[in-house]
């Protein structure tokens, strides 16, 4: 690996996202015919850690996957991106994790069930054999995909090195105090928000006292991710607005992983969280007018040339 990239441990899940599209979603009790269906990659973890190495980050992955055809792509895909694998173990029994997705053709939104698989079977014991890969790295990202005890140990670790920790507390569940106060960054979107908090997140007043109880509960920042709306970041300091750029989403399934990726990406490299969010929200909007979920993140040679034409817009206008 080029010493000279950004290294970043990612701590996560890996999926096979199965993506059934459709003109519309079917209401309960109802059965519609589709128009296709595919397989891709996926997994919150192996999302954010694939849009990270895309942008030319030096990545790690701790993962475990299962002795079966998805976890065999699984791994060659990883490699193909020059991504780390000296961490992804094996379960022996388990299979490995998939997510069935159905998408509205319509509007871009999707549903996603999934089926954890060996995701589940990760331990502590497995992360702390990662221990070193974690203190090298600048940024260290979890998900909420594998036990909470996996991602305790690795905030813990990272920590303890004074690597910046983001934790993504995707999808949303129970989350205990020592997580969150281990969470430098947490970045949940407006629904993961709301289902934690028990606040509303459809107004920008909901927004912010989301983020302000996410912080009274540890949280050194939270970063609140809005879709269209864009971002909040809410700190001890006081808090700020970033906006999105308006786009036809045509698929908007792994955005929020091509948000988080890219946001370790930047940050990794130095750059505020400011900036960094802002740049990350032009990733996830290059994403959404893509299918699919890491077929839709883009290079780096593509968010190079959407920021030099976001800089020339601006320039115009003013």
């Amino acid at each position: 690996m080029n010493a000279q990239k950004p290294k970043i441990c990612v701590v996560g899940s890996a999926m096979t996202d199965q993506i059934t599209r459709a003109p519309r979603l079917p209401v309960a009790g109802e059965t519609l015919m589709a128009t296709s269906y595919t397989l891709g990659f996926g997994g919150k973890g192996s999302n954010q850690a694939v849009m990270a190495a895309r942008l030319g980050a030096d990545v790690s992955m701790v993962a475990k996957l299962g002795r079966d055809l998805f976890g065999q792509n699984t791994l060659e895909n990883y490699v193909s991106h020059g991504i780390n694998t000296e961490f992804v173990f094996w379960d022996e029994q388990l299979p490995s994790g998939v997510a069935p997705i159905w998408v509205d053709e319509t509007t871009g939104q999707n549903q996603i069930l999934v089926v954890p698989g060996a995701n589940a079977a990760l331990t502590p014991a497995e992360v702390r054999r990662a221990a070193s890969q974690i203190a090298q790295s600048a940024v260290l990202v979890c998900q909420n995909e594998i036990p909470m005890a996996c991602n305790r140990e690795a905030l813990s670790i990272a920590r303890a090195k004074g690597v910046l920790t983001i934790f993504n507390p995707a999808p949303a569940v129970p989350t205990p105090a020592d997580i969150w106060a281990l969470a430098d960054i947490a970045t949940p979107n407006e629904v993961e928000a709301a289902l934690l908090t028990g606040v509303s997140t459809q107004d920008d007043e909901g927004a912010l006292q989301a983020a302000r109880v996410l912080c009274e509960r540890g949280a050194k920042t939270v970063l609140l991710t809005l879709g269209a709306r864009g971002a909040l970041v809410v700190e001890e300091s006081g808090h700020h607005w970033i906006a999105a750029k308006p786009v036809q989403a045509v698929d908007t399934t792994g955005a929020g992983d091509a948000f988080m990726g890219s946001l370790a990406f930047f940050l990794a490299t130095g750059q505020s969280l400011r900036e960094a969010a802002t740049r990350a929200c032009r990733v996830a909007s290059l994403s959404v007018s893509k299918t699919g979920t890491q077929t839709s993140f883009p290079t780096a040679a593509e968010v190079a040339a959407a920021e030099v034409a976001a800089t020339e817009v601006a320039t115009t206008e003013n």
